[in-house]
């Protein structure tokens, strides 16, 4: 049975500003009266998660302070924009903790914190030469300087200046999330880190089918999985249960197919201003959506919509149990393509990122052959509308097209032909993203005694779900570590629908997983990062984070 705690909160500003007027009055303390608690020390560079790439320690600590400013450049106007909106963003997350008013401004000056996007050329829009050191950062690594004068985050591209944000969250003391003011002090140690990530793609999946999840709740896990350096959120849309996404041409896949879910609720689907929202959203956290509309299986919702999907031309009952693989679109049959066309088509218009994925996953009522023909006719669309193709791993059982992604979800019990028939797409160009379900789907229960999830692929402890490494996981089937494009961490909802659920289940694992995405494999190590996850207990529980107190990991007290 997993823990609950309730979170203690201060009494806010009034009893801040009493506790400031009582400090300042300079009466020498009665003789024997104890002495101040000293300020806690200053959170090591190294202690936070995901691992930084390197560290170097030493130097005097900066402290914010009520004079303390955001100050923000880049290399032209339009990333000088970008940073301004970062260092809004980063203002908005420490003013209600520290009470401090943290302008943000383009104006040089001394002190504070700096966010600096600069050029290969390592300089920024006044041609200032800021940072040499910046070269080689790519897309989403950064460089975080602290000293007596202030904390400079240093990128080449606006991801990287947000990641060195989350950064230096994690490097200020947990209370700094609470949304009320507190006492500090807003301590960073002194050094500098230079970070660059493992893995391009480091995603979770989010599945809003089995319960339908608000776009208050994705947003929520949105800004969850930011923290961490997560970049991909890969949503399921579509399933047995049901249909999520608005489509005009097709009008019923919404308003009936997602009129319910698992246990018969009420259901919903989103809106296409709701769905570009949650893109924008995303994007503000600098995460890439990729949307999923499971075919040919996984379509129950979608029969029930239209009759004429269906072989026998009669449209079944919509679905709210948990089987799979008892339902699949007609491949013979034209109106099928005609859907696929329509719903790829108004999808790929709404959706930015580069990536489609078309599922593939457990069609047990096609036949291989009408898989074969639905995967290859399918992909041929993705593609004719401007997107990368990336499905389950099934995808390989028929012919991958050039540039697309498999995404392996096998465990233990996955066969050795299985594995190998993989392994030989990837030979052909095929990439990998690596889910394997008894590590990381965060839906698989604990232990025995975990009340909520599933067990189909075993138990998955906080050890299991961290201590493998993606580069050889799939070595022995004969896989390069070169074919690996990342790793995802998916939630699946059958037993989950309420905010606390779904956090109790992704939480502590999913940073594990984004270590593993983002981190060096030297930094690799299960009691060094179990010394790391306990120090994000405080975190986790500042941000209301329900997350499970695993007996692996030694929280610290009160957690």
């Amino acid at each position: 049975m997993r823990q609950h705690s309730t979170f203690p909160r201060l009494f806010g500003s009034l009893l801040l500003v009493v506790a400031a007027g009582i400090s300042s009055i300079g009466a020498a303390p009665e003789r024997g009266a104890p002495s101040p608690a000293p300020a806690p020390a200053a959170r090591p560079l190294d202690q936070i998660v995901p691992a930084p790439a390197q560290v170097r320690a030493g130097g005097a600590a900066y402290t914010l302070t009520a004079r303390s400013r955001i100050q923000v450049a880049g290399r032209s106007h339009e990333d000088a924009r970008e940073a301004r909106r970062i260092g809004s963003y980063l203002a908005g997350l420490l003013r209600p903790s520290t009470g401090y008013a943290l302008p943000v401004t383009d104006r040089r000056g001394d002190g504070g914190i700096r966010l600096r996007l600069v050029g290969s050329d390592g300089r920024d829009r006044e041609r200032a030469p800021l940072a040499q050191h910046a070269l080689g950062l790519g897309e989403e690594g950064y460089r975080l300087e602290s000293g007596r004068g202030g904390v400079t985050i240093t990128a080449q591209e606006p991801a990287g200046l947000f990641h060195g944000v989350q950064t230096l969250r994690q490097l200020l003391p947990a209370s700094v999330e609470k949304r009320t003011p507190q006492p500090g002090p807003w301590t960073v140690a002194g050094g500098t880190i230079t970070d660059t990530p493992r893995y391009a793609y480091r995603g979770a999946m989010l599945d809003v089918s089995r319960h339908f999840l608000t776009p208050d709740q994705v947003r929520l896990y949105i800004d969850q999985l930011a923290l961490y350096k997560i970049n991909k959120l890969h949503l399921h849309l579509s399933d047995d249960q049901g249909w999520r996404i608005a489509i005009d041409s097709w009008p019923r896949l919404a308003t009936y197919g997602g009129s319910t879910q698992v246990g018969g609720g009420p259901g919903g689907y989103y809106t296409k201003a709701q769905y570009r929202e949650l893109v924008s959203y995303a994007a503000s956290r600098h995460l890439e959506v990729i949307p999923e509309i499971d075919m040919p299986g996984h379509t129950n919702a979608a029969l029930a919509s239209y009759a004429e999907l269906n072989c026998d031309g009669v449209a079944p009952p919509l679905y709210t149990g948990t089987a799979v693989g008892f339902s699949s679109l007609c491949a013979p049959k034209e109106v099928t393509y005609d859907f696929v066309d329509d719903v790829i088509r108004e999808l790929a218009a709404l959706t930015p990122g580069k990536y489609l994925h078309i599922g593939g996953d457990e069609a047990h009522s096609t036949s291989h052959a009408d898989y074969v023909t639905f995967m290859e006719r399918t992909q041929a669309v993705v593609r004719k509308y401007g997107k990368t193709v990336v499905g389950w791993h099934q995808l390989t059982g028929a012919t991958p097209v050039e540039g697309a992604v498999a995404q392996y979800w096998g465990y233990d019990a996955t066969s050795a032909a299985e594995r190998a028939r993989v392994a030989a797409a990837t030979k052909k160009g095929t990439r990998l993203i690596l889910s394997p379900a008894d590590r990381v789907y965060l839906d698989m229960k604990y232990d025995r005694s975990t009340v909520l999830g599933q067990s189909w692929a075993g138990y998955t402890e906080v050890d299991r779900s961290y201590d493998w490494d993606p580069a050889t996981y799939l070595a022995g089937a004969g896989v390069s570590e070169d074919a690996v494009l990342g790793v995802e961490a998916p939630l699946w909802t059958e037993t989950l629908a309420t905010n606390d659920q779904l956090e109790s289940m992704a939480f502590p694992r999913l940073p594990g997983v984004a270590e593993l995405g983002w981190s060096p494999a030297a930094t690799h190590d299960w009691d060094t990062y179990k010394a790391r996850l306990a120090a994000q207990g405080p975190r986790m529980a500042a941000l209301g984070i329900d997350y499970y107190r695993s007996p692996l990991v030694n929280w610290p007290a009160g957690q």
